[in-house]
């Protein structure tokens, strides 16, 4: 099965989407047709270089390998790809190909944005959470100490190839954290602004046994379904000025927990879930939302085996990452609230409200 995808940025920045469970010898020839006549700078994260790089048809002298994790979104690996694009010859005419998850594109992107002021970008996410969310859209970045995301710029691929095949050597936690992150256009599909009712809460509900199975057919359409959203987000805020501000749902206090465990204790798709059911949980305590749709909303993260977090942290270094938050002002914290079934608002809170929040 394939579906593909339009990105519709301007009237001359466009970019195509594919959706696919072909086998991998296809995946190869429509690469190699889609960057013929340039040369490539293919990085890759290790566990996908051990896992496939028998079936991907790219030479050793054109991959860079990244060890994994979120640790390695640094400005020193960052320099590391500059200098073997330039020690490759790469020019303003070739391309950088990310191949792997979030983390990996991210770099690859920001260093395809910036070596030479910006030469073509690919994504090919191997993780369900990069699929639906980091791989589209354009942004790209490195992680400071003190912050997720800090240095980057938006930079939109030229083409993203989307294979489901790469999902089945997934473990379960990074499976499940890729779900966390779908999760979220559950609670946002209706300010997405998308032409057309998805239905995907509903969706969620119903498909969950065969979504937890990873029956293809299945997942191909929950990627088309959460990518519509993230297009119609992107497509008419690329920078973040306005609408775009939804898809934080749930990462104001999910990235601030990943900062605070220095990334080693959740991942992504975790955080934001437990993002999530804190501003749930406070929505419906300030009366954003009833207690119909609260119950709603607890028991679709439930059925997913998400659970609230049950370890507390410092709240005044939690809120201190909180105040350094790229989305934050000067004296006011952003949060993503729910305020009705499948819609959410900006709110802007005081340090003195969210310490209030996290205390109870």
């Amino acid at each position: 099965m394939r579906q593909v995808l339009k990105v519709q940025i301007s009237e001359n920045k466009e970019y195509l989407i594919d959706i696919s469970d072909s086998a991998f010898v296809r995946l190869n020839q429509e690469i190699f047709e889609y960057t013929k006549g340039q040369k490539r700078l293919v990085v890759m994260s290790k566990k996908v270089y051990k896992l496939y790089s028998s079936e991907l048809n790219f030479s050793d002298d054109e991959i860079y390998i990244l060890p994994d994790g979120e640790k390695e979104k640094n400005y020193k690996n960052y320099l590391k790809i500059i200098n073997r694009a330039f020690e490759m010859g790469l020019t303003r005419k070739d391309v950088i190909i990310a191949v792997g998850g979030g983390v990996i594109g991210d770099i690859a992107g920001f260093a395809a944005s910036t070596y030479m002021r910006g030469i073509d970008f690919i994504q090919i996410p191997t993780t369900l959470l990069s699929a639906v969310d980091s791989s589209v859209g354009g942004k790209t970045a490195i992680d400071l100490p003190a912050g997720k995301n800090i240095v980057g710029t938006f930079y939109q691929p030229k083409k993203v190839f989307i294979n489901i095949n790469f999902f089945e050597t997934l473990d379960k936690k990074q499976y499940m954290s890729g779900l966390g992150e779908v999760l979220k256009y559950a609670f946002i599909e209706d300010s997405c602004k998308y032409n057309i009712p998805l239905f995907l809460f509903e969706f969620l509900t119903l498909s969950c046994e065969k979504i937890l199975q990873r029956e293809p057919l299945t997942l191909i359409r929950l990627i088309e379904y959460c990518l519509n959203l993230k297009i119609a987000v992107v497509s008419q805020d690329e920078k973040e000025g306005g609408l775009r501000k939804v898809l934080n749902f749930g990462h104001t206090f999910g990235h601030a927990l990943e900062t605070i465990t220095k990334y080693k204790k959740y991942t992504h798709g975790e955080a934001v879930a437990y993002g999530m059911f804190f501003i749930i949980e406070w929505a419906y305590k300030h009366e954003y939302i009833n207690y119909s749709y609260y119950k709603l909303s607890l028991d679709l993260l439930d059925k997913y085996s998400f659970k609230p977090l049950d370890k507390k942290y410092p709240v005044e270094k939690i809120v201190e990452i909180m105040k350094k938050d790229k989305k934050a002002t000067s004296d006011r914290i952003i949060f993503v609230v729910p305020n009705g079934k499948k819609t959410v608002t900006e709110v802007k809170l005081t340090t003195l409200d969210v310490e209030f929040a996290l205390k109870n």
